[in-house]
């Protein structure tokens, strides 16, 4: 088994803006390597850790990863999208602090046969739960060249969105696109010269855009914005990590809406809708990572941490 050494994004200030307390009960929403996890139950005694992950094999791999710390943790699969669910099963009231690092965790990019990466050849996956119906196969092969087009580009923010969408749908009238190489090769030869010459890789934008579609990642993150904060005790915290300006939009409106309170239009003289604030924002900046971090971590480049915490 291949050893994963490398250090999680933002994890100081993670660790740091969840305020732990050694009694309290702790929810990581995106268990991954389990590189945040392990931090926060090293820091519980009498509390624990709920770990939910999509992914059955981060979950196969938690055991080993936890060690001596495995029992304070409870490991779900499950999506947090569906974290209203998960707590009533596991008859939690409420927890003191939640931590979700939103995207695709570095194992699925490393294990090529997962098909997440343009730069190993593979099926066409993408599926973070593998028991998921839906494959970027399905998406590629199945969904009109101009439903592509708005994912390439409203996901991806593909300014080649139509030429790489066209080229798409003109391959495959002979035969299915079967594989990321063959996919990847399509992104770049349907790219102008000038784009294929870029520091970033032709076909990284696409891929992104179609493994956000695959796994319905803005979905599971609206669905987590609706019910996150009745999950929080008073006083608890919520941190999450994004990594695309869609994801960090809805973090951020979201927050803001909490931390406002009143949704009476400006004008009025006095509030009339009796609503009052229900966080207080920890910052009002998201926090990003500073020059030693990226050196190590370059991932990290582009990770935004907001959090706030529940009156």
């Amino acid at each position: 088994m291949m050893e994963y050494t490398h250090k999680p994004v933002l994890l100081e200030e993670c660790l740091d803006g969840l305020n732990i307390r050694p009694g309290g009960v702790y929810l990581d929403g995106t268990l991954g390597r389990a590189g945040h996890s392990l931090e926060i139950v090293k820091r519980l005694a009498a509390g624990r850790l709920i770990a939910i992950d999509r992914d059955k094999a981060a979950l196969d791999a938690a055991p080993a990863r936890f060690g001596e710390y495995l029992d304070r943790v409870t490991l779900v699969q499950g999506s947090f999208g569906g974290l209203a669910g998960i707590l009533a099963s596991l008859n939690v009231d409420g927890v003191d602090g939640m931590l979700f690092d939103l995207g695709v965790s570095s194992p699925q990019l490393d294990d090529g046969s997962r098909g997440f990466s343009y730069l190993q050849d593979a099926p066409l996956d993408m599926r973070m739960d593998q028991s998921a119906p839906l494959t970027a196969r399905d998406v590629v092969n199945g969904w009109s060249q101009e439903e592509l087009k708005r994912v390439l580009w409203q996901y991806g923010e593909e300014r080649y969105a139509g030429p790489i969408a066209a080229a798409i749908a003109r391959v495959r009238e002979n035969a299915p696109i079967e594989t990321t190489g063959q996919l990847a090769e399509l992104i770049r030869s349907a790219m102008p010269a000038k784009a294929r010459r870029e520091k970033q890789h032709p076909a990284k934008r696409s891929f992104q855009a179609i493994r956000i579609a695959v796994n319905d990642e803005l979905g599971e993150l609206e669905r987590l914005l609706e019910c996150a904060l009745e999950a929080l005790n008073p006083g608890g915290r919520l941190a999450i990590i994004s990594f695309h300006s869609l994801e960090d939009r809805l973090v951020k409106t979201a927050y803001a809406r909490w931390a406002r309170g009143c949704t009476c239009p400006p004008d009025f003289p006095v509030c009339v809708c009796g609503k009052t604030p229900r966080v207080k924002l920890v910052g009002r900046r998201p926090i990003t990572a500073g020059e030693e971090e990226l050196k190590e971590n370059p991932r990290a480049r582009s990770a935004k941490l907001r959090l706030a915490e529940r009156l």
